[in-house]
């Protein structure tokens, strides 16, 4: 850092002051307090701010032991913690907690154990386990569901709370659609549907796409064409969709999740790696041998499953991801599929003329 820098950041850390106004609503006056000296922190609402702040919290994870896994995202973090044996699970987050909360005071930061939730994940046959946790002698909430990034997680990994958690949203959006379409063309209706229902629907697709609770979401985006196109609630969407260039959530879910298998082929293996023999789908994604449903489900199950699947033409062009990208999204356009189901008998008959 050259001597010009340095002044810079000085002169942004240094020297800052802060006052609190409190306005009493019965007298209608203010409260100001003296103003003092900011020793810690950055200025609120900054633009270097968040930086800074990733640059202070860089060597979290390294204060958590090593069996456990954080993740970050700007200020959110999450401890996982993985365990058959609950007495065993309950030492090791009290451990992982007790050595954050140390790092927490080193660093002059306050873990806030009032907004401190933990949920166990447990399968639906199973009973829910009472796990007391406490830190600073105070109990640590447990709760069955909890949102992270956006989605709605809870302890037994059914989607049906983010399905319905969304499910007002998108029905605002065929409010909105219904309420604009006199007035815009297709074109623009387009652009209304990609901005307040697209955008809900394809978040976080990938894992709760296949998910039995996807069809209420399903039928809110076959209402939402109607809408657009004028037509009847009991007419056919399937060649609506083709039409307009929209895929079907079916379609939008393998869209999304064989995008995110191609960018991430690394996390695979072919067939080819635990055997040196020359087959037909040695270039194939090797299909782990699981038994529990919710890893079949599971984005990375499903992703290889989904991509072994595909006609040869489609698997010879993801080695080029914008190739494969437009490729993939016109053959599942031209399908214009309702199920998962579908777009296996697409696959292996060449079927694209499917009927409702």
């Amino acid at each position: 850092m050259n001597g010009k820098a340095k002044q810079l950041i000085e002169s942004y850390l240094s020297n800052r002051y802060q006052q609190v106004i409190l306005k009493n609503s019965r007298t209608n006056s203010n409260v100001v307090s003296k103003w003092e000296s900011v020793k810690h922190g950055v200025p609120q609402g900054s633009v270097l701010g968040p930086l800074l702040f990733l640059l202070y919290i860089n060597d979290l994870p390294k204060a958590v032991p090593s069996g456990t896994i954080p993740i970050q995202f700007a200020d959110d973090t999450c401890l996982l913690i993985a365990s058959s044996n609950t007495r065993e699970l309950q030492k090791e987050f009290t451990t992982s907690l007790l050595q954050l909360n140390k790092w927490f005071q080193q660093n002059l930061l306050t873990l806030n154990v009032s907004k401190t939730y933990f949920f166990l994940y447990h399968n639906k046959n199973q009973n829910n386990i009472d796990l007391p946790v406490m830190l600073d002698n105070k109990l640590i909430t447990q709760s069955t569901q909890i949102k992270f990034l956006g989605l709605t997680i809870n302890d037994s990994m059914c989607w049906k709370s983010h399905v319905d958690t969304i499910l007002p949203r998108l029905s605002s959006a065929c409010f909105v659609m219904r309420t604009t379409k006199p007035y815009f063309s297709y074109q623009t209706l387009k652009v209304i549907y990609y901005a307040n229902f697209h955008a809900i629907m394809s978040y976080g697709i990938i894992f709760w796409g296949q998910s039995s609770a996807s069809l209420k979401v399903f039928l809110l985006q076959k209402r939402i064409i109607r809408i657009m196109t004028g037509c009847g609630p009991r007419d056919s969407c399937r060649k609506l969709f083709a039409e307009l260039g929209i895929l079907t959530l079916p379609s939008q879910y393998i869209f999304s999740l064989l995008l995110f298998t191609v960018k991430n082929r690394k996390l695979f293996h072919v067939n080819q790696d635990p055997h040196s023999l020359g087959t037909r789908q040695q270039q194939n994604f090797h299909q782990p041998l699981v038994y529990l449903k919710k890893y079949q489900l599971g984005p990375y199950y499903m992703g290889l499953k989904l991509y072994n699947i595909l006609p040869t033409f489609l698997k010879t062009e993801s080695h080029s991801f914008v190739s494969f990208r437009l490729s993939l999204k016109k053959f599942l356009l031209e399908s214009s599929i309702y199920s998962i189901d579908e777009f296996y008998n697409t696959c292996k008959l060449g079927k694209h003329k499917l009927q409702d």
